[in-house]
């Protein structure tokens, strides 16, 4: 099956925080490995998300020490 548009930025991040998860559905899973991403959003949400997770580090540690 030829992918003719590729994902929104917003579906591709709902996709990758899922994914991130691990509640993914096989169907959405199907598609996306067929190449439904544009790679810079993968590359933008990465960042996106790398900077959440290390906020909540953050935050824990402050939590932590306090």
């Amino acid at each position: 099956m030829k992918v003719k548009n590729k994902r929104s930025f917003p579906a591709t991040l709902k996709a990758i925080g899922w994914g991130f998860v691990g509640l993914r559905r096989k169907k959405d899973f199907d598609v996306d490995a067929e190449g439904a991403f544009n790679p810079l959003y993968v590359l933008l949400a990465a960042f996106i998300g790398l900077a959440i997770f290390i906020g909540i580090l953050m935050f824990a540690v402050q939590i932590a020490i306090s």
